[in-house]
């Protein structure tokens, strides 16, 4: 079994930066009984702190389901919770005023006083800042935190407390409930654009393969389509001058025939082209790319006097690693490096940041360990330590083993 360290390493960057944010906001609710639910009972006489005790966990777990809902809708998983947010809202309200009403009914208690100041600003702050998770534009967040500071100057108002003191409460509500919420705000912005930078990786992962695909689906057409036209063209001819028993026929049915055999070498051109890579052009391509996705890609070696077929073969090693590196991981940090030792070139791909199943098997590496059989070259491919996944591609360079293979 994962251990806690395997388990936060097994998460993408979207899935921790979303684990971080569910859990700063579920501990507030905890903060609130650990701070104001429990001081009551110092402040407080056993009966009163007892009720007093009661509301702050009601108020505390409706926070926490409201937390969980309010982010499963930022996702898209669930609706908007309406319902539990305007219930979080009426229970925030009911006991910050209980708690002002109770201050003003013991007026001469200095700790039934400070009891219902704490309570009342902590469930007043609080409340109002998880509400803002679970609510998309800024006026309506504005229009919440006025609210409840207005709330928090009239009901003081109504039980005749001084000006000074109202004026504090409302400051000190606006200014609490204020940050709460642009953190809140600020939250979920983040939460929603550190997804969407995942997303946008994958798409330019997927765009840079379907890029290749109609780049030789283009060099294709442009062979194929001329060549074939000219062929129909020719076919007809001859056609024409058959029924007309002339003899130029068979010269257009030869020419038909030499261009055929001409888009069969162009198609092979082509193909070939597409298959074979330059390992160097390969290196530095994987380089930019890893770059810009803000993964510090560091190259080493050097692919000077190697062959075409082995260049072409580790060249394709590169561009899966590449795309594996981008699409099944999480890496910050990439190693590349080409080297020769005892007739042998050896190009190793190390990334950390490797989820579990990242890379571990799958029809791309299958398919490169066929390319590599074909230059006698072998493939290894695993994780080496917690979180880091390496890939190993030998091939000889002698020229006896290469002229071997290739016959």
């Amino acid at each position: 079994m994962r251990g806690p360290e395997g388990w936060w390493r097994g998460k993408s960057t979207p899935a921790k930066v979303e684990t971080y944010t569910r859990w700063s906001y579920h501990s507030l609710p905890m903060v609130e009984v650990a701070t104001i639910g429990l001081a009551v009972f110092g402040n407080a006489g056993l009966q009163l702190a007892g009720l007093l005790f009661a509301a702050v966990c009601a108020h505390a777990l409706l926070c926490t389901v409201t937390v969980a809902r309010a982010l499963d809708w930022t996702r898209g998983r669930r609706p908007q919770p309406l319902r539990l947010m305007w219930a979080l809202g009426v229970v925030t309200a009911l006991i910050a005023a209980g708690a002002l009403l109770l201050a003003d009914r013991s007026p001469g208690d200095s700790d039934a006083d400070t009891a219902a100041g704490g309570l009342f600003g902590t469930v007043a702050i609080f409340g109002v800042g998880i509400i803002a998770l679970g609510i998309r534009g800024r006026r309506r967040v504005l229009m919440l935190v006025a609210g409840f500071t207005a709330g928090a100057a009239l009901v003081p108002l109504l039980l005749g407390a001084p000006a000074g003191a109202v004026l504090a409460t409302a400051v000190a509500v606006l200014a609490g409930s204020g940050f709460m919420s642009f953190a809140s705000v600020f939250s979920v912005w983040l939460l929603n654009a550190v997804y969407a930078l995942g997303d946008a990786r994958e798409t330019r992962a997927r765009l840079a393969v379907a890029e290749e695909r109609l780049r030789f689906g283009r060099d294709l057409h442009d062979v194929m389509g001329r060549n074939l036209a000219v062929i129909a063209l020719k076919s007809e001819l001859a056609v024409q001058l058959s029924r007309r028993g002339r003899p130029e026929a068979v010269d257009q049915m030869i020419e038909v025939q030499r261009i055929a055999h001409e888009t069969q070498r162009e198609v092979r051109d082509v193909v070939r082209g597409y298959r074979e890579a330059d390992l160097s052009v390969e290196l530095a391509g994987a380089r930019g790319v890893l770059t810009a996705a803000g993964i510090d890609c560091e190259v080493s070696g050097s692919t000077e006097g190697l062959p075409v077929d082995v260049q072409s073969a580790l060249g394709w090693v590169v561009r899966e690693a590449t795309t594996n590196v981008l699409r099944h991981g999480d890496a910050r940090r990439c190693e590349v490096s080409v080297r020769r030792r005892e007739g042998r070139v050896v190009l190793t791909v190390e990334n950390d940041g490797a989820r579990t199943a990242s890379g571990s098997g799958g029809s791309g590496l299958a398919g490169l360990r066929e390319r590599l059989a074909a230059v006698a070259g072998t493939l290894e491919a695993g994780p080496v330590r917690q979180g880091v996944f390496r890939l190993v591609a030998e091939v000889p360079v002698t020229a006896a083993v290469v002229s071997e293979v290739a016959s």
